[in-house]
């Protein structure tokens, strides 16, 4: 009788799954993403706020309440989310649209709430909760999600938040990613992969010929600053002293850092040459300092952690969990690829924070409460190897 409780015991503690792994490289990744961030931040705080740790205490403090959400939502079953889906979709399409009469300026953007010292940006709550509430709504919709009038709800649910965080905060590249996220959750949930392929060639189609008249008509103001970005993405040499001067100065930190970099705190493009350094540009300072090993290393962490996710995702037997893990894999996996591909000038210029690194309140904490969301489904998985 002893023994046989001793091995239901055992059982029960290794039915419970963690992945150390996962946790691990994300909390690699936040303790290099807060040195990075008073090594590239430092000079630039010391002359606008006369304290140099002034980004990174704040960075620390986001990070540190990131990290309590996190843990607290890992302990919480992740099917009670499934509870507050459409409410937590009504409330980020509310705070979006609150940013009209109550949101407040940053160079030339209106993106954020001011909340005493705190800063808040609406499309940051929007990417989880369309995570959460696009799990719920496949699931609910059951074979009908593979119906063309189900892909066109998805697709529109997305579509509306996506519409608003671009035309309200005039922040395309979370719109970006609000729909890369919807079309990977769909992708998942269809088997049928011919549509999303055929969609693909078609965005690419689409955008090579916006492209290919932008440069017909440069000098014409038909397509405003966003045109001018695709110019300058061209031929930022041409837009030195505009469009093009932050992609160039980004390229340069690349091309100086070289294969092992100058040294930590060693970069000169921080120095006030390049703008945003600690935010979107990033990781041209960590290939300054570190070089082309510590840029691989940082993109290898990143993989590793796609990786860990992928798992959870391909084990899961719960449809709902595998979907919101789904959504929380394509969040992280889009934004570091426009990242990366932004700072080497393969993509034009938009604003894109490299996930866990860059400086950004918001984003540290919803990101962190995105993984708490994974591990809660991870901890939900039968050990294998037992």
């Amino acid at each position: 009788m002893a023994n046989r409780f001793t091995q239901r015991r055992a059982e029960a503690k290794k039915s419970i799954y963690s992945d150390y792994t996962l946790i691990f490289v994300v909390l690699f990744l936040l303790a290099f993403g807060l040195i990075m961030i008073f090594s590239t931040s430092s000079y630039q705080a010391s002359l606008d706020y006369g304290k140099s740790t002034y980004f990174f205490t704040r960075q620390l403090a986001s990070t540190a309440l990131g990290l309590v959400g996190m843990v607290v939502i890992s302990r919480i079953p992740y099917r009670f989310y499934e509870k507050f889906a459409v409410l937590a979709y009504i409330v980020s399409v509310v705070l979006i649209v609150l940013i009209i009469p109550f949101g407040y300026k940053v160079k030339g953007a209106k993106r954020w709430f001011r909340i005493g010292s705190l800063s808040v940006q609406p499309a940051e709550i929007a990417k989880i909760a369309i995570i959460v509430f696009l799990a719920s709504l496949i699931c609910r919709m059951g074979n009908a999600v593979r119906t063309r009038k189900g892909v066109l709800i998805i697709l529109g649910s997305a579509g509306v938040v996506a519409g608003m965080i671009w035309k309200i905060t005039n922040n395309l590249s979370s719109a970006i990613i609000v729909m890369g996220i919807a079309m990977l959750m769909l992708f998942v949930a269809t088997p049928d992969y011919k549509p999303f392929v055929l969609g693909i060639i078609l965005v690419a189609i689409l955008g090579t010929l916006v492209v290919l008249v932008i440069v017909k008509s440069a000098g014409s103001e038909t397509f405003g600053f966003r045109g001018g970005r695709i110019l300058a993405w061209l031929d930022p040499e041409a837009y030195a002293d505009g469009k093009g001067f932050q992609t160039l100065q980004a390229l340069y930190a690349i091309g100086s850092g070289g294969l092992l970099g100058k040294g930590l705190g060693q970069s000169m493009q921080k120095l006030g040459f390049l703008p945003e350094a600690q935010n979107d540009m990033i990781f041209s300072i960590i290939c300054e300092e570190l070089g082309l090993i510590g840029g691989l290393t940082v993109l290898l962490l990143f993989m590793i952690l796609i990786w860990r996710l992928l798992y959870i995702i391909v084990n899961t037997r719960d449809l709902f969990g595998a979907l919101l893990v789904t959504g929380v894999m394509g969040h992280i996996a889009i934004q570091v690829l426009l990242n990366v591909a932004v700072v080497t000038n393969f993509i034009p210029n938009t604003g894109i924070s490299l996930p866990f690194i860059s400086y950004g309140g918001t984003a540290v904490i919803f990101t962190l409460a995105e993984i708490g969301m994974a591990i809660s489904v991870g901890r939900s998985l039968k050990v294998q190897d037992t």
